[in-house]
């Protein structure tokens, strides 16, 4: 129970030591922020570590394939409003990762903690969250990940029953199937942009109707419950009928509504709605994330798009007039080795910008756009790719290790 002090046995306190002793030994190697390495070294000492250091916490978990580690971020500003938090804000989400920074909470009152898709349902047995947020499912890093429906599946089977307070996106059939399962669920109308992994029915197979912003399967009846929160427009509308202003500094539609899910989760906590929407104004990069910074004369923008989910939701950032644009994709363990993605990004949505190609796997991504019969050209590294560029805006998107590879070019 969240409140309980007392402290941790000797095993536990001996894993956290050396823990901490292996991360700051790979710190001082240049190798990271040594929260993986660490965490690993704690489990390996106490395998049930996790469970113990959160038993003082009242935890949150945030999963999702697509803006997680953002509407992490601004849930755990929101509920700093109440008390102290500790997060693992710079992403490491698989259990090693949450270990490290659960094992640094203090008097932290609440844990928010961005979970790995497939690791939620252990997670979540070890820590009894007080609430677990679910914001979408679509394809990602088809080598390693599970295809979504097998996800979805797992996510249901490993909730159901859960006490804890559910907020889910009532707008991905995906997430409503897999937190169907589930006794208390808040549904947020949050939207879903990308539905091309949801056009058959999670529950029976069918294919998906969608009349306008609504859906429902023709053949078993499964369909969109009536959410209790909802994002409309620039505000965020409560259970009781209320609209509360929304004001971000980070841009986007999407960030709008992982800030609709943000309020409904610290609503679940006793921070109003209000309260939590100023408090996440104070958000305006997330590692590294949005950050726009000069290199070379330029002002760079920095945007991360993992999938082709993510690369959608990125193009409706850069609309307008057709500044320099520069790609950069890698195919490393992080990323996922399998580039077949690429081909379900729309580029055409880029035509009239300026492009350049970067990345370990930039052929890959010149032969797609060269299909998509978009204009660009092949640069070797970011440096040239910047001098490329006329001077004043450029927007760069990057996948996962190519946007870390970028910002240590560039300087961030």
């Amino acid at each position: 129970m969240a409140g309980n002090t007392e402290p941790l046995p000797p095993r536990a306190k001996l894993a956290v030591t050396a823990g901490k002793a292996a991360a700051a030994v790979s710190r001082a190697a240049g190798r990271g922020s040594g929260s993986v390495i660490g965490g690993r070294v704690a489990l390996k000492l106490d395998p049930d570590l996790l469970a113990k250091l959160a038993q003082h916490l009242d935890v949150v978990l945030v999963s999702a394939t697509n803006g997680k580690t953002t509407t992490t971020r601004l849930i755990a500003e929101a509920l700093r409003a109440a008390g102290p938090v500790v997060s693992n804000a710079l992403g490491a989400n698989m259990p090693a990762g949450i270990t490290a920074a659960l094992a640094g909470s203090g008097d932290a009152r609440y844990g928010v903690i961005e979970v790995d898709e497939k690791y939620l349902a252990a997670v979540a047995r070890d820590v009894a969250p007080k609430a677990i947020a679910l914001l979408n499912l679509s394809r990602d890093q088809l080598d390693r990940a599970a295809e979504t429906r097998m996800l979805a599946e797992h996510w249901r089977e490993g909730l159901s029953g859960s006490k804890a307070v559910i907020v889910a996106n009532a707008d991905d059939p995906l997430v409503v199937w897999a937190a169907s399962s589930s006794p208390n669920v808040v549904w947020v109308a949050a939207g879903q942009e990308w539905k091309d992994d949801a056009w058959s029915c999670p529950a029976c197979g069918g294919v998906m109707q969608r009349p306008g912003d609504d859906w429902f399967c023709g053949e078993c009846g499964f369909r969109r419950p009536t959410p209790s929160w909802a994002l409309s427009g620039d505000h965020v509308l409560d259970p009781h009928g209320s609209a509360w202003p929304i004001r971000l500094q980070l841009p986007g539609r999407a960030n709008k509504a992982n800030a609709t899910t943000s309020a409904a989760v610290a609503a679940a906590f006793g921070v109003p709605p209000q309260t939590a929407l100023e408090r996440m104004y104070a958000v305006t990069a997330v590692a590294g994330r949005y950050d726009v910074v000069s290199f070379q004369g330029r002002d760079i923008r920095l945007l991360l798009a993992k999938n082709p989910a993510g690369w959608l939701e990125t193009f409706s950032l850069i609309d307008g007039p057709p500044a320099p644009v520069i790609l950069s994709v890698n195919a490393r363990g992080a990323d996922g080795t399998d580039t077949s993605w690429l081909w379900d990004v729309d580029y055409s949505r880029l035509a009239g910008h300026p492009i350049c190609v970067i990345g370990d796997r930039k052929l890959d991504l010149a032969v797609r756009l060269e299909v998509a019969g978009v204009d660009f050209q092949v640069c070797e590294n970011a440096a040239e790719a910047v001098r490329q560029c006329p001077p004043g805006r450029i927007e760069a998107i990057a996948n996962y290790t190519a946007f870390q590879d970028l910002r240590r070019i560039v300087g961030n």
